[in-house]
């Protein structure tokens, strides 16, 4: 038969019951907050090591090559004919110009893919002109002679018109070139990607019979 265990109502002398034990769910997003934290870490150390990379192989390449910047002077430039009638609003000119192309690189050549000349009036463009492609080599100069000939319908602002008047009293006449390229780095067999820079000639020419003389003038790379 089944018999009752004796209730302990004395001092009890036996071994000490374990306390009992609890347990805590995990809460929801505290493993996901560690982790989030050391991804973002490693990123970070990731892409410093990357810019770190990257500041050193600039640095070498320059302490290499030691690049230095071409440079473009317009050494001529004879202008037989700029007049501009009121009545149809025509210009006609004839302009000849040479332009030296200096590299003074010893380790970079230069492919000068495409060249646009575009001649100017106080920012009212008359024409434009297109130099043949070519390839420079180290520590050489090219020559460039675009011929800017012909006429063209040139309306003119009230500005311009008074600058034309004075450059017709003065026989020097303020005419900009722009020189739009497109242009490749060479260094050994490596080849850069396409640059497409800028360049601005700001003349003060002489009409052909006066006077006054062609200075030669230094281009500038626009920013």
């Amino acid at each position: 038969m089944y018999q009752k265990e004796p209730q302990l109502n004395g001092g009890y002398y036996g071994p000490s019951i374990p306390p009992a034990k609890s347990y805590h769910r995990p809460g929801r997003g505290g493993g996901c907050g560690c982790c989030c934290g050391c991804l973002f870490s490693l990123i970070f150390k990731l892409i410093l090591t990357i810019i770190i990379i990257v500041g050193i192989v600039v640095f070498l390449f320059w302490l290499i090559v030691r690049p230095k910047v071409v440079k473009f002077h317009v050494t001529e430039a004879t202008l037989r004919q700029f007049n501009y009638t009121d009545n149809d609003k025509n210009l006609h000119y004839d302009l000849a110009l040479n332009i030296s192309v200096r590299n003074p690189n010893k380790r970079l050549g230069i492919y000068y893919d495409r060249i646009e000349a575009r001649a100017l009036f106080h920012d009212a463009r008359f024409d434009s002109q297109f130099p043949e492609p070519f390839y420079q080599g180290h520590k050489s100069t090219n020559l460039l002679n675009p011929v800017f000939k012909g006429q063209t319908l040139l309306p003119l602002n009230a500005d311009q018109t008074a600058e034309l008047k004075k450059d017709n009293s003065s026989g020097l006449y303020q005419i900009d070139v722009k020189m739009y390229l497109r242009l490749r780095f060479k260094l050994g067999a490596f080849k850069t990607k396409t640059l497409k820079p800028k360049v601005s000639c700001d003349l003060l020419v002489p009409l052909q019979g006066t006077a006054a003389v062609f200075h030669i003038t230094k281009c500038d790379w626009d920013r």
